[in-house]
């Protein structure tokens, strides 16, 4: 398992939503993030919707980055093309650390399909799939 000090995604505060890359491995990829409560996507203290996308997008982008890096080539620029079945079991508050997991099932070309799950606590909270479109820069 590779350990990471920078997360090589473009957004910029307010817009992080992945505090650490855990590992990025083959096909998946492990980010966590803390909940804070200045968060832009926070709802009555609980992180709503747009929130966990961002995360699963972002956690995607973290992934796809970290392959360059491994190969010495730079980033490239990725799209979200689609998000599909997205599923909210329950939301996370302020205070709370989730760990998101995406997993790549299907590369052609610029054309990348993952499936992204966020757990609170070991406990499956949300699920969806990006299609993730890529270009040079």
């Amino acid at each position: 398992m590779a350990s990471f000090e920078k997360i090589n995604i473009p957004q910029k505060p307010p817009m992080v939503m992945v505090d650490s890359v855990i590992s990025a491995e083959n096909s998946v990829t492990i980010t966590s993030f803390v909940i804070k409560g200045d968060n832009v996507f926070l709802e009555d203290g609980l992180f709503r919707e747009p929130g966990l996308i961002e995360n699963i997008a972002q956690s995607a982008a973290a992934g796809i980055g970290a392959r360059p890096a491994h190969k010495h080539e730079s980033p490239k620029l990725g799209f979200i093309g689609a998000i599909r079945d997205l599923k909210v079991f329950s939301f996370p508050k302020t205070g709370d650390t989730i760990e998101t997991k995406v997993t790549v099932t299907h590369e052609i070309l610029n054309a990348t399909v993952a499936s992204g799950e966020i757990r609170l606590d070991g406990k499956l909270i949300a699920e969806c799939e990006l299609r993730i479109f890529t270009e040079d820069r």
